[in-house]
């Protein structure tokens, strides 16, 4: 690093003289003098980047600081990470950022929020991500960053590519079972993934000393390294002695890395509260140690550590100062980057009539993508032939897919994390869920990395995953955990298109378009319709928006999914009386079609909206409200709007308790009475 460049440091991995080839004389762990002194720097550029921020927050230019001070040594991996390879970072990678490629600029712009920072101001300060270096956008809740750490690797493997994945994360976040999921995945499948552990002994003001899994000895002999990681050098040797073998193709390993936190655990923070004056007496500082390492071999003098300090202050002073008058970003922006713009988005697939059953819908939709999509993967539980899954959706198609069909262990987050990973690395995951009802254990991967990843890196990173899933009621014996709806929790998430299917044409049409999606998609197939098998429709099917399935002048019914068929029966029954009802399917929950809704509505003047979720805080009651909220809406009611709706209750067991608490025919003809009264 020469002194006209004091910032920006990246690691080759051979201590190769770049300029001429040759291989200068090496020190300790095999790394040439001059990338000795230049790794001293790089982290003597992170602790002033930390101590500039604290100055910055104090001025009131930023709102939150999380300090990597004491975690600096584990850099020292990145000079055996290529450029292909991917990071998952921690919030205290302050310095493995700076060899990955973001500059103090970068970090700068990341802690004061401005528009040019890597997530446009909308994600916090310390969660790092750097497209152009390979390092995947961190998300706040811990340890979630494992589990698509390991899709990542995955993705790899399936390609055939020598990449590594390190997955950074702290030691209190071990006790996160997505961790233990990643590690069993990775193990699973032999996966390139190092998960290098932050051990500071602290999960914020709670010590680890007992908690963390090293500690406790649940993590396996062979695929552990428990490294000193305030030594630049041992994390170095460490790194040196299991990167390659994991790169080849030898499985995981679990880099332990027992460190110091030498600051509070953010600026919201005082550790003096929590710790005593004599355990923060005895922290380990890596940049001391390796100061005086260096010192000690000759390799440095005081002169050049007080100059070199002085000048690295200046500079990062000067910067942070040029990026406080940078702009943030427009009120505006914070509505861009939820889906893709139009340039991204294809044409659907000219759709096809096809009649037959649901089940058979999907199954041509996929069998379809695994011939159109080289990348296409599909993964669920129980989805191998010879079962095909528990309700044959995938039957089949084994042969064709070959190793891109394939189960998953008996956890939700694995489904759905992994596939976060693939679909980062450029795959096409399609993921089956056996029943909406379980995407609880999953909800830390969709709320929080598969919804929000595009928005949270400004475009930077994209998650089009496919997830299906059985659902609803209106099928005896399912009970409280197999007929639940729930697409309200769903569509509360920004970033998720979400689809209730109601025919075969509608699903493989649909199904078509979603796996060509730059976004993530959530498709819902209730359980009551989809065996029914129908003649194929003479009529184009159109892939987006809603569907005008019965015209009528007198009342609008709005429903989806299961809410299609009541609303047909109940519009038969009101016929006999003469009552035109006109049914509008959504299909589509997220993008909604407003435009036909209103539409519809202006031409009847009465809105009955039937869903078979429970009322409140649902869809159907915030479509309701919705309308209401608009005058040209508002003004075209005769009557006030009704919700048909199943009432606070869950779903019972026996066929007659369930057909008692969901929404039946009798209810919508009586709403649709209501409201021509």
């Amino acid at each position: 690093m020469s002194e006209a460049d004091p910032v920006g440091v990246t690691h080759t991995s051979e201590g190769v003289d770049e300029m001429t080839g040759e291989s200068p004389e090496i020190l300790d762990g095999g790394v040439s003098e001059d990338r000795r002194v230049a790794f001293l720097e790089q982290m003597m550029i992170s602790r002033e980047c930390d101590r500039r921020a604290g100055i910055v927050l104090r001025q009131g230019k930023a709102w939150f600081h999380i300090s990597s001070a004491g975690h600096e040594g584990l850099a020292a991996v990145c000079e055996w990470m290529d450029p292909d390879d991917l990071l998952f970072p921690h919030y205290r990678d302050r310095a493995l950022m700076l060899a990955r490629g973001l500059d103090v600029e970068g970090q700068a712009r990341d802690l004061m929020a401005k528009r040019d920072s890597h997530s446009a101001g909308r994600n916090m300060s310390s969660h790092f991500s750097h497209r152009a270096g390979n390092v995947f956008s961190l998300a706040s809740p811990t340890g979630s960053q494992c589990l698509p750490a390991a899709g990542a690797a995955w993705a790899a493997v399936m390609r055939g590519e020598q990449r590594l994945v390190v997955c950074s994360v702290g030691d209190a976040a071990t006790r996160q079972g997505e961790f233990f999921e990643a590690v069993a995945f990775a193990v699973e499948r032999c996966l390139p993934v190092v998960f290098l552990v932050s051990d500071n002994r602290y999960g914020i003001s709670t010590s680890t000393e007992h908690l963390s899994a090293w500690r406790l000895g649940l993590l396996p002999e062979k695929i552990t390294r428990v490294v000193d990681g305030s030594d630049p050098d041992a994390v170095h040797a460490a790194a040196r002695s299991v990167f390659p073998a994991v790169r080849g193709g030898d499985g995981p390993v679990v880099l332990w890395c027992v460190l110091d936190r030498l600051d509070s655990h953010t600026s919201s923070d005082d550790q003096r509260v929590y710790r005593s004056p004599e355990e923060l007496a005895a922290l380990r500082d890596p940049v001391e140690i390796f100061t005086r390492r260096l010192l000690a071999q000759g390799v440095i003098d005081e002169a050049w550590v007080e100059r070199t300090r002085k000048r690295l202050a200046g500079s990062v002073e000067e910067i942070f100062d040029r990026v406080a008058t940078e702009p943030t970003g427009d009120h505006q922006d914070p509505v861009d980057h939820l889906f893709a713009g139009p340039a991204e988005r294809p044409a659907p697939p000219p759709p096809q009539p096809c009649g037959g059953t649901m089940v058979e819908a999907v199954n041509r939709a996929l069998r379809t993508g695994l011939e159109r999509f080289p990348e296409m993967v599909l993964f669920g539980e129980d989805i191998e032939d010879p079962k095909g899954g528990v309700f044959g959706f995938t039957k089949g198609l084994g042969a064709l897919a070959g190793r891109r069909l394939s189960n998953s262990p008996l956890a939700e987050a694995t489904v759905v994390g992994t596939a976060v990973g693939l679909a980062a690395s450029g795959m096409r995951p399609v993921v089956e869920l056996q029943f909406i009802d379980f995407a609880g254990p999953a909800w830390n991967q969709i709320a929080a990395q598969l919804t929000t990843l595009r928005w949270r890196t400004a475009s930077a990173w994209r998650c089009p995953v496919v997830m299906y899933a059985p659902w609803g009621g209106y099928l005896p014996g399912g009970g409280i955990w197999h007929s639940q709806s729930n697409e309200s929790l769903f569509t509360h998430l920004p970033g998720l298109r979400v689809v209730v299917l109601a025919t075969p044409e509608d699903t493989e049409a649909i199904f078509l378009e979603a796996l060509q999606a730059p976004d993530p998609t959530l498709l819902l197939l209730p359980k009551h319709l989809m065996r029914r098998s129908v003649e194929p429709q003479s009529a184009p099917v159109a892939v987006h928006g809603a569907r005008l399935v019965r015209t009528g002048a007198d009342v609008t019914v709005v429903t989806w999914g299961n809410g299609t068929e009541l609303g047909m029966a109940a519009a038969d029954v009101l016929a006999v009386d003469g009552v035109a009802v006109e049914v509008v399917d959504l299909r589509w929950l997220v993008p909604l079609d407003r435009a036909a809704v209103s539409a519809s509505l202006r031409r009847t003047g009465r809105l009955v909206v039937v869903q078979e979720d429970n009322k409140t805080s649902s869809f159907g009651a915030s479509l309701v409200a919705e309308l209401l909220g608009h005058d040209d809406d508002f003004y075209s009611l005769l009557a006030p709007p009704r919700l048909v709706s199943r009432d606070d209750v869950h779903v019972p067991f026996h066929p007659d308790l369930e057909r008692a608490v969901l929404p039946a025919v009798d209810d919508v003809v009586e709403a649709v009475r209501s409201v021509l009264r």
